[in-house]
């Protein structure tokens, strides 16, 4: 009885939102994060107060055990969470810091419906996946939106509909609205141009539409993902098809610049469509600010060439960077208020192993960045990297493992201290000068991998005087977000510091490193942290506008 009542009660008291569940048809990867950011940025505009969920259909309990090539970056929250990208799509186009709990996986959902049965909660009932795994989900999504007092709650439901994995959400999504909860559907579909034939075919969309039927789920609106614009021949069709209205299909085509798509989903009204749907007032929207940065990442005509130099960016036979998606974004963000225009090289550090000589190229880009990462591949030509760029003072920013191998890197050769390493890749180096915490040590004897390593925002009191200080405007403390296990040795920071490293930025009892910078250097800065994560479209992260702006400088 206790566990139904708490259900009534949940139902009840966030009645107020407006749910909006974003699907998928056709294929994954067609951006439904970007279409959700973009659909609350819409509302948002209008004065509404928007929140987003996602929901990760795998059995993992968050993301922060997947590899960066399997399944792209892993977001941190301010509040320690490792979530799926799309989290950090919201954020930057929200403008908010969402809590981790927004974030829901199958493997959270049903722990904690076994765990609730082993409490003997369900008072000897059989426990069945209807209802008392839907009962979790809608739980969960109503949780989010109460927290958040949203007036709208965006769920974006990962993968596309007909996979096996995923039916449970829908369900639980179809429902919420028989519940009474106000809720609308959107359906993103990929509408293909085969290039043999050199016409957009809309089947693929009127199939995903049948399949969501299947589920008892008719779309209220069909957002065609295509290479252009839908025409009306394509719209007629969808709609006859899908019974959807024609003026509720909206084209989300190929951009350069995703920023844009708020302001083309507004183009075609569709905010004021959705309000309408639901029944609320209408307000103008205001995206003044928005279409100024917009305009600028579109129609900037000095370019800046910044080269990532990481080791996830191959997938089988593709080469893609959505491993470091947070960080290219902060750097558009940087260059938007300096109006220029970022040209990034996506440079795999193991080709610097196979041949020093490719260094050289390095000499061609106004900066390079070494992001995070973890294990033993490519960090010599990291390494290698790091001192070709102090040495020809070329502009860098490390991040996380950016900062720790620019530890190393110093120590072996502005220091001499040979073999110096971190223990995380030479557990045998006479100088560690990295070394993982004795707490952490703990941790990984017991093998807890999952969510156990330094995570969400922690303090760093700045030096004043310092660059770092000055980049975040002589603030002596500020925030910024973790993800990792191994530290600047104590035992070397004075070692480090007599022989030239600024420690601008360090924890509130000094025992940890949190930034570093050289003097005589057009910008040579690293952080242990992650800045890129609370970087935003008109809030660019400090430690990047400093950055771009010491690129341009040259």
């Amino acid at each position: 009885m206790g566990g139904n009542a708490y259900y009534r009660v949940t139902v009840i008291s966030a009645m107020r939102t407006n749910y909006i569940f974003v699907t998928g048809g056709v294929i994954s990867g067609i951006g439904k994060g970007i279409t959700a950011a973009s659909i609350g940025k819409i509302l948002q505009a209008r004065g509404y107060r928007v929140t987003a969920v996602k929901i990760d259909p795998y059995l993992n309990y968050d993301a922060g055990t997947l590899r960066p090539t399997e399944h792209g970056e892993v977001w941190v929250t301010e509040d320690a969470g490792e979530i799926d990208q799309d989290l950090g799509h919201y954020e930057r186009f929200l403008d908010i810091n969402i809590p981790k709990r927004n974030n829901i996986t199958t493997g959270q959902v049903y722990g904690a419906v076994i765990e609730r049965e082993r409490r003997g909660e369900y008072l000897g009932k059989t426990v069945e996946v209807i209802p008392h795994i839907t009962d979790e989900i809608k739980r969960r999504i109503r949780a989010a939106a109460e927290e958040a007092e949203a007036d709208f709650t965006i769920v974006e439901i990962g993968g596309t509909v007909g996979e096996y994995q995923s039916e449970i959400y829908y369900m639980a999504a179809r429902m919420m609205k028989g519940d009474g909860d106000r809720v609308i559907f959107i359906h993103v579909a990929y509408l293909p141009i085969p290039k043999h034939l050199g016409e957009m075919k809309t089947k693929p969309v009127q199939q995903s539409v049948e399949k969501l039927g299947e589920l008892g789920i008719q779309p209220d609106f069909i957002i065609c993902r295509a290479e252009g614009f839908i025409d009306d021949v394509r719209k007629e069709k969808i709609s006859i098809f899908c019974n959807v209205p024609k003026d509720h299909i909206i084209s989300n085509p190929d951009l350069e610049n995703v920023y844009e798509l708020p302001l083309i989903f507004e183009q075609q009204n569709l905010g004021k469509k959705i309000v309408e749907k639901f029944g609320m007032g209408l307000r103008e929207p205001k995206l003044d600010d928005w279409k100024q940065f917009v305009d600028a990442l579109n129609n900037a005509t000095r370019k800046v060439k910044i080269g990532i130099v990481g080791k996830y960016f191959e997938t089988g036979e593709y080469r893609l960077p959505d491993a470091y998606i947070s960080v290219i974004e902060a750097v558009k963000h940087a260059c938007a208020t300096f109006f220029v225009k970022p040209v990034f090289a996506f440079i795999d550090s193991t080709d610097f192993e196979m041949d020093s000589d490719r260094l050289s190229i390095l000499d061609e880009l106004n900066g390079v960045i070494v992001p995070g990462g973890f294990g033993t591949k490519g960090i010599e030509g990291k390494i290698a990297t790091i001192n070709h760029v102090r040495v020809k003072k070329i502009p860098f920013l490390g991040l996380c493992l950016g900062l720790q191998l620019a530890v190393v890197e110093y120590a072996r050769n502005a220091i001499g201290l040979e073999r110096a390493n971190s223990t995380e890749f030479d557990p045998d180096t006479p100088h560690p000068v990295i070394d993982i915490l004795p707490e952490q040590k703990e941790i990984l004897k017991e093998s807890r991998y999952g969510a156990s390593m330094r995570l969400g925002a922690y303090p760093a009191v700045l030096k004043p005087g310092t660059l770092v200080s000055r980049l975040y405007g002589g603030a002596s403390i500020i925030y910024e977000r973790h993800r990792h296990r191994y530290e600047v040795n104590p035992k070397y920071h004075e070692k480090l510091q007599s022989h030239g490293m600024i420690f601008s930025g360090v924890s509130p009892d000094g025992r940890l490193v949190e930034f570093i910078e050289l003097d005589n250097h057009p910008f040579f800065v690293a952080t242990q942290a992650h800045p890129e994560f609370k970087s935003r479209p008109l809030k660019p992260a400090p430690l990047f506008k400093g950055f771009i702006d010491a690129c341009i400088r040259g």
